[in-house]
Order: C-alpha cells, then structure tokens, then sequence
C-alpha cells in the first residue's frame, strides 16, 4: 500500500533516488546522510518542516541499499503517511542521541569510516548538530553535498510541472487579492491578510518565507515584511508571496501604487520594467546565467542606476521548507551554469536608490520551454497597475 498522502509514485522516488546514487558515486562518496527536508520530500517522499526544529536524516548508500530514515518519535506518523521507506528508526528528545541513532544506521550499512555526504548548508543542520553528527561519525568523513543533491531538482518532470501550474494559479488568486483590497487607508497588514486568505481559500498549502510586502517609505526595502503603517495615496506597494501545491511553489511579484503616484515613481517603475525585460529576453535554453542578470542590469547602467539593484535577478524555485525557497540555480553574475528546458525559476528587477525612499520589485516565476519561456506566476512587465 502506497502512503495515504503520498504525492508522487515511488517509481518516480526511486528514479531521482538512483540519479542521486550516481551522483554520490562520480563524487567519490560512498554515501549519503541527508538532512535537508526538500531532499526527504524528493527523494523520499517524506513531507515535514520539522527537521529544522528536531534533527532527522535519511542515511543511504551510493550503491543500492534501502534508505533508512531517523526521526523523533512524535513524528512517525507524519513519516507512515508520507514516505515509502519501510526501514524507519525513531529517537525520544532529550533522552536518546538522535546523532548516535543515525550513526548506527550508517555503521549498519558498512558506511562507517567512509566518505559520506551531507547537506552542510541545509538550514536544519545546526552549527552545533553539526558538530555533533561529525563526532559521531567519526571517522568518516564529511563532504557538503548540498549542490550536488540540490542540483538533480534543476529541471522538473511532468509531474512537477503540474504541481507548479496548481501553485501558479494559487498564487495568482493572491494578486487578484491585492488589486481588489490596496487603497488608500488599509494597513499593510490588512492588505496582507487578504493576499494570504485568498491564497489559502485557493488551496494553497503554507509557504516557506512569510508575505513580504513595503509601502511608501518602506518601498526601498527589498524583503521587508508588512506591518501597521496605513497606506497612503499615491504609495508604491510591492508584494512578493507564493502559491504552494504539495511544497512545489510558484512566487508571485508585483509592484502596485494605491491611487496616482508621483512622476519620479512612474520612472522608476518604467526603468525597473525595462531591466525586467531586458532580463527575461536573454532568457534561451544554452543560455549562461550570468548573462541574463547581466542583460536585465543594462537599462540601469544606461541609467546611472545599475548600484540601485541590489538582489540578484533569480534563482531556481520548486519544492521548499521553511525559512527559504530557493533552490541551488542562481541567476547572477558570474554564474555559468547554463539554462535548460524544464528549468523552473524566479525572475525579478528590483531598484532601490539608497535613501530615495521608494522601491520597484516587478518579477514572478517562469518555465523554460524547449520553445521559449512561459510565465507561471506573478504581475511580470506591465504597465504600474493603480487599482485603488
């Protein structure tokens, strides 16, 4: 019997678990003690933030073993419905080592004293659990296989594209949201309360990384988070927020102006939607990803401005835990890694001139077709919308 909320087959589990074996083996690592919740829910199915709360790891080897997942006890049955692995070892808080447990696990898969991998950037690995885990598997060693597993979930399956097409539309419900509910005299966190209802009433499941959302002064803040401050006429409003479909999200961006804005605004709003453009045009499959992020800075450097985009224009996005969503693509200068059909990613232009006050974030997410690229979520480049 499959898990009851299993979301994907586990033909398709053990197809990215073989490409991951692979991987391992090319590396010269002789296995895996994985501790990032993105990788339990690919690999293994297992769908639970709590890594970063309780340690947990799946320990696998590089040749065909059968996974063994530890986790505290609590969470069993969060595991039993989730994930396909039979061999499931639990560990009570406080009074068991989980570090030990796991270590047996490996002892037990005549890993001890091997080349092993682990996600040493992962957000669930503390400095301290790290330490730990390190102690107890000496002497093993340790390399970081965080972009070395990070990297098999660059191009999505079909399957995966139609969890990001549910995650786009709830996302979209969100901005819809937005344009009804921004005028004059709501509260950001009004204005945000509606954008995350809807997203939810659509069927979203929860996200990664809270609604960000800036209004007039606050504009310049590129992750600011909304608070109590009424919003003002003429204000420049960005948003940023996904919609989730089984941990696969598609991020909503868009940049909004309660009533008419000032001319300086509009300007930056036009030259943040020309950086966009310019961005998303150079966007091809073969193409280096640091040329686009380098295309999108041209508008800017005609500006004078090019200091003012102070994000990186993207990263790749798909399935996510807290406290991030974004996956080991990144779209920005310097990076070679080169753009492939089935690639799923964020897109933004953000301008913030230090000390002006005010700030343009325009993006969403995009698919890269073997045709072309194909937006899924988000206001993307249009004209500066002004629903109130």
């Amino acid at each position: 019997m499959p898990p009851s909320f299993a979301a994907f087959p586990q033909a398709e589990h053990r197809a990215r678990l073989a490409s991951a074996r692979a991987a391992l083996r090319e590396a010269g690592l002789a296995g895996c003690v994985s501790v990032a919740p993105e990788h339990h829910y690919y690999f293994f199915g297992y769908d639970s933030w709590v890594g970063v709360n309780s340690l947990q790891a799946v320990v696998f080897g590089a040749d065909d073993d059968e996974p063994t997942l530890v986790v505290r006890d609590v969470d069993l049955p969060l595991a039993r419905e989730t994930a396909w692995l039979d061999d499931i070892r639990a560990y009570r808080l406080h009074l068991d080592d989980p570090a030990a447990t796991i270590a047996e696990a490996v002892e037990d898969k005549g890993l001890a004293g091997r080349a092993l991998g682990v996600e040493a950037q992962s957000r669930a690995l503390t400095w301290d659990w790290g330490r730990r885990l390190e102690r107890a598997l000496a002497p093993s060693s340790l390399a970081d296989a965080t972009e070395l597993l990070g990297d098999l979930r660059r191009i999505k399956s079909p399957a995966e594209l139609a969890r990001m097409r549910r995650a786009a539309a709830r996302a979209e419900a969100g901005l819809a949201a937005m344009r009804r509910s921004l005028r004059p005299g709501v509260s950001e966190t009004a204005l945000a309360a509606g954008i995350e209802a809807a997203v939810r009433r659509a069927g979203s499941d929860y996200w990664a990384i809270p609604v960000e959302l800036a209004s007039g002064g606050r504009s310049e803040g590129g992750h600011a988070t909304p608070r109590d401050r009424a919003i003002e006429p003429g204000d420049l409003v960005h948003a940023e927020f996904a919609g989730v479909d089984r941990r696969y999200h598609a991020v909503a961006i868009a940049t909004m102006a309660a009533g008419e804005p000032g001319g300086e605004a509009r300007d930056l709003y036009r030259l943040a939607r020309r950086s966009l453009e310019a961005g998303v045009a150079a966007v091809r499959p073969g193409a280096p990803a640091g040329e686009v992020e380098d295309a999108s800075l041209e508008p800017l450097r005609r500006a004078g401005l090019a200091d003012a985009a102070m994000m990186r224009f993207g990263y790749g996005v798909g399935i996510a835990y807290p406290p991030i969503w974004l996956e080991t693509l990144r779209i920005v200068r310097g990076v070679d890694r080169r753009l492939e059909p089935g690639m799923t990613f964020v897109l933004h232009a953000c301008v913030t001139p230090p000390g002006s006050g005010r700030g343009v974030v325009l993006g969403g997410t995009w698919l890269l077709a073997g045709d072309g690229v194909e937006m899924l979520a988000g206001a993307g480049a249009r004209d500066l919308e002004t629903p109130a």
